[in-house]
């Protein structure tokens, strides 16, 4: 499999170092790695982007995540692998990443509470950016078909 084009970050000079800065806000947001990871790799199997999905696998190992949890966050609700934040971290990257699923609040107040119970106002920030920058990683990726095993940059 190619890609269309190469990746528009990299085509247009200023949109990678301004994809970098963010990532580098995100990881100064005090979330563990981890969870980054997690909710990473869940929007990025719900958008079907095997490119982001592969990233989120080498990258969640590096991390010191399992295979046996990085395999279950498909099935999170039914896996005992997840901490409460974990899987409030999960519940918040599912909801950003199907916002025309559900009418009215796009993110409810009962999910945002229990996300709020389990990280502070800079951690919030960081997972809601962060998860926003793989909803446009998995969008880019599809539009341009990139595959799996290729990275920006």
């Amino acid at each position: 499999m190619q890609a269309r084009m190469k990746n528009p970050a990299t085509v247009l000079p200023n949109a990678l170092p301004a994809i970098q800065g963010l990532i580098k806000a995100v990881h100064q947001g005090g979330v563990p790695q981890e969870i980054l990871e997690l909710a990473h790799l869940r929007a990025s199997q719900i958008n079907s982007c095997s490119a982001c999905v592969h990233v989120s696998l080498a990258s969640g190992r590096k991390a010191g995540i399992s295979d046996e949890r990085l395999w279950g966050v498909s099935a999170w609700r039914e896996a005992p692998y997840y901490s409460d934040a974990e899987r409030a971290a999960l519940a918040l990257a599912e909801t950003m990443t199907r916002l025309g699923d559900r009418s009215g609040d796009a993110v409810p107040d009962e999910l945002w509470d229990e996300v709020a119970d389990h990280f502070d106002e800079r951690q919030v920030a960081a997972l809601v950016l962060w998860i926003a920058t793989t909803n446009l990683f998995n969008r880019v990726n599809a539009a341009i078909k990139e595959p799996a095993g290729t990275t920006w940059g």
